[in-house]
C-alpha cells in the first residue's frame, strides 16, 4: 500500500498552527510543497466498550469550493500564496452572499442550492500524486472510462436508462467519491456499535456499515456499489478502513466536487483498493486520508487529504430522490423528440 503520511496535511488542522505556516509563507520561510505533519498527541474519549469515541456530526460542507484536483499552473504547491487566498475568500464569500441576497428578493437560486465553504489555503484535495492530479488512465482504464454512460457527458444521447450513470439514478454516488464534498447534502454521521462503525450520508441517504470486529471480508465474487469494508483500530486515535469487493458502474469522482473531471468518467474495477485513515486530533477535528488504488484502471496510485470538523447541531434530512427522479424519463423523451426533429 502507497503511504501519503508523514509531512502532508490539509490545510484546516489546527488554526494556530495553519496561522504560524501562512505567517512563514508570506515571509517565504517555508516551502509551499509542504504541510504540517499528523498531530499525534491527542487521545479521544472512549466509548462504553472500550474504543475511540467517533460518534456525531461530522459534515464536510466546510470544504466546498477547494478543487479536487490542482490547478496545473500551481505545480506541486500544496498551499495557495497569500494573493491566491485573498482571491479565493473574497470569491467564496461573494458565493455565499448569493444566499442573503436571493432572500431580500423573494427569489430562490443556486444561492438556496450551492452550499459553499469557507476559504483554506489548500490548492488541492488530492496530494498523491505530488502535482495534485489524477494519474493517467491504463489502455483498458481509458476504453472504461469512454464506456461510461452519464447525464454529465457532453454530446451523449438518451434512449434508454442504461444512457444514465447510478447517481443519475438515485442509486448511489459510489466511493471515494462519496466522501468528498458536492454543492449541497454535504452531512456526515458517524455511529458506533461493539465492533461496528456506521456512517451515514446525507447524499442519497446511504449509510457505510464498518465491522471492526476482525470478521473476514466476503468472496471476492460479491461485489457491491460501495464495496465492502473492513476497518480497525490504530494508536487509539485512528480509525482505517480498507475497502475492496467494487461492483463497478459509479465513477471514482463526481462532477459537483470542484475542480474534479467534468464528465463523471473515473472507472472503478473489481480491483479497486481504497484505504481510509480517519485520525482524531482533537475533540472536534478529524484528518481524513484516502488512497485508492486500481491497477486495472489507473497507471499509479491517487489519494487525497480534508479535515473534518465536528457539528453536531447539522441536520440531515431526508433525501428522497428516486421518489421524484423525473429527470430520467425527461432526458429520454426530449432526447427523442430532438431526434425526431432531425429526422431521425
Amino acid at each position: 500500500m502507497t503511504s501519503i503520511r508523514g509531512p502532508i496535511l490539509a490545510s484546516l488542522l489546527a488554526p494556530a498552527l495553519l496561522s504560524a505556516a501562512a505567517a512563514q509563507a508570506q515571509d517565504g520561510e517555508i516551502d509551499l510543497t509542504v504541510l504540517p505533519a499528523v498531530p499525534d498527541d491527542y487521545t479521544p474519549a472512549q466509548t462504553p466498550w472500550g474504543e475511540p469515541d467517533f460518534r456525531g456530526g461530522w459534515p464536510i460542507d466546510h470544504l466546498n469550493g477547494t478543487p479536487f484536483e490542482r490547478p496545473v499552473e500551481q505545480g506541486e504547491r500544496v498551499f495557495l500564496t497569500e494573493a491566491e487566498n485573498a482571491a479565493k475568500s473574497e470569491r467564496l464569500a461573494d458565493m455565499r452572499g448569493r444566499y442573503e441576497e436571493e432572500d431580500a428578493s423573494d427569489t430562490i437560486g443556486m444561492g438556496h442550492w450551492a452550499e459553499m465553504g469557507d476559504a483554506n489555503r489548500r490548492t488541492s484535495f488530492l496530494v498523491l500524486p505530488a502535482n495534485g492530479r489524477l494519474p493517467a488512465k491504463t489502455e483498458q482504464g481509458q476504453r472504461n472510462a469512454d464506456a461510461m454512460r452519464s447525464s454529465w457527458r457532453n454530446g451523449q444521447s438518451f434512449r434508454s436508462w442504461t444512457d444514465f450513470d447510478s447517481w443519475d439514478r438515485c442509486i448511489t454516488r459510489g466511493l471515494p467519491t462519496s466522501m468528498f464534498p458536492g454543492m449541497y447534502n454535504n452531512g456526515i454521521r458517524i455511529f458506533q456499535s461493539p465492533g461496528l462503525v456506521a456512517m451515514q450520508l446525507e447524499m442519497i441517504h446511504e449509510v457505510r456499515l464498518i465491522p471492526t470486529d476482525g470478521r473476514p471480508p466476503v468472496p471476492a465474487q460479491i461485489g457491491h456499489w460501495m464495496g465492502e469494508s473492513r476497518g480497525h483500530w490504530e494508536d487509539a486515535n485512528t480509525l482505517v478502513i480498507e475497502t475492496t469487493n467494487f461492483r463497478p458502474g459509479p465513477s471514482a469522482t463526481s462532477v459537483v466536487t470542484s475542480g474534479s473531471p467534468r464528465n463523471n468518467d473515473s472507472p472503478v474495477s473489481r480491483e479497486a483498493h481504497l484505504v481510509e485513515r480517519l485520525t482524531m486530533t482533537g475533540p472536534d477535528s478529524i484528518v481524513y486520508e484516502m488512497t485508492f488504488t486500481d491497477p486495472v484502471n489507473y497507471t499509479a496510485p491517487w489519494g487525497a487529504r480534508t479535515v473534518w470538523q465536528r457539528d453536531d447541531e447539522y441536520e440531515q434530512f431526508e433525501y428522497a430522490c428516486h421518489e421524484g427522479n423525473v429527470q430520467i424519463r425527461n432526458y429520454i423523451t426530449a432526447d427523442r423528440a430532438a431526434r425526431e426533429a432531425g429526422g431521425e
